[in-house]
């Protein structure tokens, strides 16, 4: 495939992911992917908003850059709990350069435990009024570039947890969106009634492997290499 081709895959299956959650009640908002081409001939997939996606990386209290995506949009998803859902790619030369994707949960728990009928209705919302629960960020990145990587340090592709910048579990290979969604939803969003990861459309684009050895010997996230 080329640039476009993949480009337009990625951004297919995002539309297609979104769609299928709007379908199942579990997005409350959205912002639709597009493309664009850059000044050296490679192609970026985000959303209206995704400017505001660096303001995460800045030193400042996780219910600041929540309040601050939130009230710009900065997601493709914004699920009923309050999670918002980041997708972005880097595409260049037939291959997935750069990808960035998070889950920003609600720090706002107390909005929810103020109206826990709403939510206790329905399993899914449970775990949201929980009062042991701990909403932490969760972002795979993935910078293919040689110059970028390094082993064990600084994984090519790797999970950060809670915005910990040294942080980096080693992940197999960049994630589709589907396996990210899927990751999501299997994590955070499937219950004892409702098993929504087994329902989400499945999608025959993968990305090859990227872990060295050292990596795979330690802890680490093996990528499916199929999601069909």
């Amino acid at each position: 495939m080329n640039d476009v081709t993949v480009t337009n895959n990625v951004v297919a299956q995002i539309n297609s992911l979104i769609s299928w959650l709007i379908q199942n009640g579990l997005s409350d908002d959205q912002n639709p992917p597009f493309s664009r081409e850059l000044p050296d001939g490679s192609f970026e997939v985000v959303f209206n908003g995704s400017q505001y996606v660096s303001d995460a990386m800045k030193n400042r209290p996780y219910s600041d850059i929540y309040d601050r995506f939130t009230a710009e949009r900065v997601y493709n998803i914004k699920m009923p709990d309050g999670a918002l859902i980041q997708m972005m790619y880097h595409i260049r030369n037939d291959e997935i350069i750069r990808h960035r994707l998070a889950m920003f949960p609600s720090p706002h728990l107390d909005v929810f435990q103020n109206e826990p009928d709403l939510y206790l209705e329905d399993d899914i919302f449970a775990d949201v009024v929980a009062r042991n629960v701990l909403p932490v960020p969760i972002r795979f990145d993935y910078d293919g570039r040689d110059e970028s990587a390094r082993d064990l340090d600084h994984p090519k592709s790797h999970l950060t947890l809670g915005q910990y910048e040294h942080c980096r579990i080693p992940v197999s290979s960049a994630l589709t969106p589907f396996w990210f969604v899927h990751f999501i939803l299997r994590n955070f969003y499937n219950t004892a009634f409702s098993k929504y990861s087994v329902s989400i459309p499945t999608f025959a684009l993968s990305f090859t492997e990227c872990i060295t050895e050292s990596e795979s010997n330690v802890v680490h996230i093996a990528v499916p290499s199929s999601s069909s």
